[in-house]
């Protein structure tokens, strides 16, 4: 029975507002999809970021070292990079990932050990393949750890429990295993016979044949792979042989290398004689590119750990390109239009090569370019000396360019022939001419006889700037164990000589002597 004091406590009271009924709420519609679309993002970013990060794998693979990566991808495929000359990439597999594979440096064990044991070039397929298949799986171990560890750290980052991380590791793996079950479904073994090459590499198959070809003459290259691992391995024998010197600490010591034409092994050299010379400064006469592309820049960044100056003119080798990159280095001082800098105590001036030799679309300007050119270098010369700041050293990358200052500098160096040479121009001026310092870089091997490796040393006097001594250095070429160092003494030096410091300069105490 109702209770009618209850009720009557519950009736309204006259003139008040009844008291508004509660809202009612509608319940929210899950979405799973959105979920699942988040799930799916955490992880595919966690597993890219745990490959980008520790997902890389070092194996050696016959006389090289190779690092091994998988990357996203929406092709698949194979990379294969071969700094800094370019890459070559392989359709060897459908799959959303990319097996990458960089070629860092050959081995000087590995490749002595072919040397010693010629019989062993024909077993290096098997031992490649076996190589490939160690480092391969490897890979596939650590990758499969990276993408869980990844996938998993992001989700207990976005989440913040640890049953949604460890399903969001589940998942990357379970990717990963798909995409390696999808690899391995389509591989296809002949993508090696039809690569793609970019960069240098691109004009390969015009040199050295299609891999149909080099399958069919198998005996022929096999004959050229064991003469390049010699010749390569004995430069390194002949580099680790270079005799130590003491250097006078009253000298400024100059280092004058040009036309490395893209040798790697150009850099091993000059940093072995930076060291044991104690140079103060690398003059680089040009040529240092062969093709002067933007692909081949990478060849260049050895020089900012050379720890010295680097004075730089360009070669007709070198590009525009090649020049814009060496300015952004920051040891590296690029020198054009006559410019002049001071460097190491000593003052320097250059010009770039007017010509580009590798553009066909331009004729060449031959001798009466670079004799402008020179012009140019030597009225820039004449005005550094009217205003008080002398050049000690000139620099151009052709001789015929180089002679061109005769009488306004007491040194101008040069390269350009791939032979070193001296010579006392009519009006006072030392012609330096330095010869390939990488050997003609990959044309190395071409001749009968392997181009030598030349370099120079410089010996300045600290308080006059004038050259002293030089010692040229002659290693005997790709293939050849010999080292020379012959020291030569400039004229003010000789016995019986007039002392450098009292010698008069090409141009004359009195006024120039400049022929018209």
């Amino acid at each position: 029975m109702p209770n009618p004091v209850a009720a009557l406590a519950r009736r309204p009271r006259p003139g008040s507002r009844p008291r508004p009924l509660p809202e009612l709420e509608l319940a929210a519609r899950p979405r799973p999809w959105l979920g699942a679309l988040g799930l799916t993002a955490v992880v595919l970013i966690g597993a890219w970021l745990g490959l980008l990060v520790v997902g890389n794998v070092r194996t050696p693979v016959g006389p090289m070292n190779t690092t091994m990566a998988l990357r996203p991808s929406l092709t698949g495929g194979t990379k294969i990079n071969v700094s800094p000359l370019g890459a070559l990439t392989l359709d060897s597999h459908v799959a959303p990932v990319r097996l990458d594979v960089n070629v860092d440096q050959l081995d000087p064990l590995r490749s002595q050990e072919l040397v010693d044991h010629p019989d062993r070039i024909s077993g290096l397929q098997d031992e490649v393949v076996h190589d490939v298949e160690h480092g391969t799986f490897e890979l596939a171990v650590r990758s499969g750890v990276a993408v869980v560890a990844g996938a998993s750290a992001l989700g207990f980052a976005v989440y913040r429990r640890p049953r949604r991380a460890l399903t969001a590791g589940g998942l990357a793996l379970a990717l990963l295993a798909a995409s390696g079950a999808s690899a391995y479904a389509t591989w296809n073994p002949e993508s090696v016979l039809e690569p793609r090459f970019s960069g240098l590499l691109s004009s390969a198959p015009s040199v050295i044949g299609n891999a149909r070809s080099i399958v069919t003459d198998f005996d022929v290259y096999q004959q050229e792979l064991a003469r390049l691992v010699t010749n390569v391995t004995k430069l390194y024998d002949v580099t680790s042989t270079l005799p130590a010197y003491q250097p006078d600490p009253s000298t400024i010591r100059v280092l004058h290398v040009s036309d490395i034409h893209l040798n790697p092994a150009s850099w091993k050299i000059i940093a072995s004689l930076v060291k044991q010379y104690k140079v103060n400064v690398i003059v680089d006469s040009g040529d240092t590119m062969d093709h002067g592309t933007a692909a081949e820049n990478g060849f260049l960044d050895p020089i900012a750990g050379l720890g010295v100056p680097y004075v730089w003119v360009r070669g007709n080798h070198d590009s525009r390109t090649t020049q814009r990159y060496l300015e952004h280095l920051k040891n590296v001082r690029v020198l054009d239009d006559g410019h002049a800098r001071t460097v190491g105590g000593l003052r320097f001036a250059g010009i770039g090569d007017p010509q580009f030799t590798p553009d066909r679309a331009v004729v060449p300007g031959g001798d009466a370019a670079e004799r402008l050119a020179g012009d140019r270098l030597d009225s820039a010369l004449r005005s550094q000396r009217a205003a008080g700041t002398p050049v000690d050293v000139a620099i151009a990358h052709e001789p015929v360019a180089a002679r061109e200052t005769d009488g306004e500098v007491p040194l101008v160096l040069c390269g350009h022939l791939h032979h070193e040479g001296d010579e006392k121009l009519p009006y006072g001026t030392r012609l330096r001419m330095e010869g390939s310092t990488g050997g003609s870089g990959l044309r190395a091997v071409e001749g009968k006889y392997p181009a030598p490796i030349e370099a120079s040393v410089l010996y300045f006097d600290r308080d006059s700037h004038r050259l002293q001594a030089w010692d040229a250095i002659r290693l005997g070429g790709l293939g050849l164990t010999t080292a020379e160092v012959s020291r030569h003494l400039a004229d003010g030096n000789r016995p019986g000589a007039t002392p450098p410091s009292t010698a008069p300069s090409p141009s004359g105490s009195g006024g120039s002597t400049r022929r018209p």
